[in-house]
């Protein structure tokens, strides 16, 4: 898969775009069919304010949130498409700087590490995969995040699942 990323108002602490790859990589591991090498996704790494906004537009929540995903194939388009032709944009990700940094610091983990889990999750959101329709959803969702982060040598966010939330 394919990445455009824009950086705005992350400070260089971390270089977020290997982040995003590595990232990706792991999701294509555990969901194959975002291995399909015709994917384009985008990824924004952003501010509060601007994901606020995006929430408010486009799923009329007026509050900032970790990552927003914003697919672009149907899950059945995603996994019928033909690895040969022209690029296929899989959605867009955005996620909050300042929503990030506070979630990681009160989950004692490092800002880093948190992005990652973050990241996954999109790409997995972007794949069709969704925690909230159901336990069993969400449970199928959490499995395939835990193995991702195991590739990128992270711990099980959900280890103690009765005091965390999904992503």
């Amino acid at each position: 898969m394919d990445l455009d990323i824009e950086i705005d108002g992350w400070p260089a602490t971390c270089d977020w775009a290997d982040l995003s790859y590595r990232a990706a990589e792991a999701a294509e591991k555990v969901a194959p069919e975002l291995a399909n090498p015709r994917l384009t996704a985008s990824v924004l790494f952003t501010v509060d304010d601007d994901v606020q906004r995006l929430n408010r537009e486009w799923r009329t929540k007026d509050k900032p949130t970790n990552v927003l995903s914003f697919p672009m194939l149907l899950r059945d388009e995603l996994t019928g498409l033909a690895p040969e032709g022209g690029p296929e944009m899989l959605g867009d990700l955005a996620l909050a700087w300042e929503t990030c940094r506070r979630e990681a610091a009160e989950k004692g983990i490092a800002t880093e590490n948190h992005t990652a889990h973050l990241l996954v999750h999109g790409m997995l959101h972007l794949a069709g995969y969704d925690h909230e329709i159901s336990d069993r959803d969400a449970d199928a969702m959490e499995a395939l995040e835990i193995k991702a982060l195991a590739i990128l040598g992270l711990p099980d966010p959900y280890g103690d699942r009765d005091n965390q939330e999904h992503a």
